[in-house]
């Protein structure tokens, strides 16, 4: 493992300065070998199915595994919309002129090597991978065991097709036991950012057992509040889709909450709405009142069911639906439907999440809607990169200081003065 990082290292350093025509035909090639490559990798996730399902995996976790001719072609498609993205790297985000003849320049650049350990989901792998690459970062992955064998196979040809284009030799490696997870949290000397995607005891425990930065998310628990001024047909389509057009996913909405005022007119037809997509409803007191449901514990305010559950409940107005979330969320996504303009502004003001909607369905919290050309993952955290973490995400910056022989001792002793004058970043 210590290789391995050290070998990646050395990788990021030479990916950092490639040029763009370079990375994208790395990408284009990807996509040509991968679907070549397309009956091997289909077999491999055939054998990862089978032995889940023998091993009871659930089936929300079934459904993540599954890496079929149709999720293929999604990956590939992706990556065929990732170049045509515009380069991350070598974007000048400000210019100052320090005095004549001596310019400041702000200048992104690639984070480095990047660890990302992830769920099950074998397109993950190669979303990852090729936006690492894609912003000139190497990347240490380590998937889900019981996607063993596709993680293999995607992997596999990923590096082979990047390397017989020209990228550097190790800048992608898959690692495959738990002891590389736990040799890579102490390899911070070779390591700059980790990404965990997992449970929320399993990002604490990333982030308690590594002095390495930490990217990501613990839990999400998405909540759509129906505020007493909405559409109801709108916000059923809302509630529904946001709850079940995929489930076992992050931004897929975990609790509804609707205002006092019109429980009698939704609460039924949602009730309906939902149970012909057969989702379970665990309910508070006053939506128990009005219909028939599992009762709610307290406990199911905070649950990340990623299943055909959601918890209801009913609040007296936006104020207290605000407070919900920002007591039981997770930070990840929220949405409200309303027709009310100052109603919405206040929501998206006052809950603390990184993504925050109005009238739409939490399930656009995804990178590759954002346009930023899929995600490594969504950050609910507050330091570079918040939301879908796409190309943008993926940089930081440096700065360069261009100079005509210019030394401190003549400013120190005022033989000189700086003008700090902003610059345009174009020029």
């Amino acid at each position: 493992m210590d290789q391995t990082a050290k070998t990646a290292k050395q990788a990021s350093i030479r990916l950092a300065a490639m040029g763009t025509d370079i990375k994208n035909r790395a990408l284009a090639q990807i996509a040509a070998a991968l679907k070549a490559a397309a009956g091997d990798i289909i077999a491999a996730n055939k054998a990862d199915l089978a032995a889940a399902e023998n091993n009871h995996l659930a089936g929300p976790l079934l459904k993540r595994l599954k890496f079929d001719e149709n999720k293929l072609a999604d990956a590939c498609a992706g990556i065929e919309s990732l170049i045509k993205l515009d380069d991350p790297v070598g974007k000048t985000l400000g210019r100052t002129e320090l005095d004549t003849g001596l310019e400041l320049h702000k200048v992104t650049c690639p984070i480095g090597v990047i660890g990302i350990v992830f769920e099950s989901r074998p397109d993950a792998l190669v979303q990852i991978s090729t936006l690492c690459l894609k912003s000139g970062n190497a990347a240490l992955l380590k998937g889900g065991s019981e996607a063993e064998h596709t993680n293999k196979a995607l992997a596999k040809v990923i590096c082979e097709a990047g390397e017989n284009t020209g990228l550097p030799a190790g800048w992608l490696a898959l690692l495959e036991t738990r002891d590389d997870v736990a040799e890579m949290l102490k390899a911070d000397q070779y390591i700059d950012l980790i990404i965990p995607r997992g449970s929320n005891q399993f990002v604490r425990y990333i982030m308690d057992n590594t002095n390495i930065p930490v990217l990501g998310h613990a839990d999400g628990i998405c909540h759509v509040y129906i505020d007493r001024e909405a559409d109801l047909d709108m916000a059923e389509q809302i509630v529904v889709d946001s709850k079940c057009q995929y489930t076992a996913v992050c931004n897929a909405a975990e609790t509804l909450l609707v205002d006092e005022k019109i429980t009698g007119q939704f609460l039924p037809r949602i009730k309906t709405a939902l149970e012909a997509e057969s989702v379970e409803i665990r309910a508070c007191q006053k939506t128990l009142a009005i219909i028939d449901a599992k009762p709610a514990t307290e406990a199911d305010w905070s649950t990340e069911y990623l299943d055909l559950i959601i918890s209801v409940k009913v609040v007296a107005d936006l104020d207290e639906a605000i407070e919900h979330i920002n007591k039981y969320g997770s930070g990840h996504t929220d949405t409200i439907v309303t027709a009310n303009k100052q109603s919405a502004e206040t929501f998206m003001n006052f809950v603390d999440s990184a993504n925050v909607f109005w009238n739409a369905s939490t399930r656009f919290s995804d990178g590759f809607r954002y346009g930023l050309g899929a995600e490594v993952g969504i950050s609910t955290n507050k330091i570079h990169a918040r939301g879908p973490v796409g190309l943008d995400g993926l940089v930081i910056y440096k700065y360069k200081l261009l100079g005509t022989g210019q030394i401190v001792a003549d400013y120190a002793q005022g033989k000189r003065k700086f003008t700090h004058r902003k610059m345009d970043n174009s020029s």
